[in-house]
């Protein structure tokens, strides 16, 4: 299992800007990354739906995960938040060695 995630997370431009912040000074993340208005087609309730969101990437530690998770499920406004982590299987050493340093020690 690798121990860094990037972990992609949808949201409202404030919503995302407010989830960006929590997550970064909680030590949940060790950076976020937020793509503004990127287009979602998705349904939702037997509908084809089509919006406009933030697309935040998150870089975490593996065990951080679940209390990443339950963080965004409290503060996220949808009611089912994408939040989807992807193992970092290869990366720069000293970008990784400052994630390390960075996160939640807990």
């Amino acid at each position: 299992m690798s121990e860094f995630l990037v972990v992609y997370i949808t949201a409202s431009g404030d919503n995302a800007k407010d989830l960006a912040s929590a997550l970064v000074r909680e030590k949940l993340a060790a950076c976020v990354n937020r793509v503004p208005a990127v287009e979602s087609t998705y349904t939702w309730e037997g509908r084809v739906e089509r919006d406009t969101e933030d697309l935040l990437i998150v870089k975490t530690r593996a065990d951080l995960f679940d209390r990443l998770k339950q963080r965004v499920q409290a503060l996220h406004d949808y009611d089912v938040p994408e939040i989807i982590g992807v193992p970092i299987d290869h990366g720069s050493e000293s970008y990784l060695e400052w994630m390390a340093a960075t996160l939640s020690k807990d």
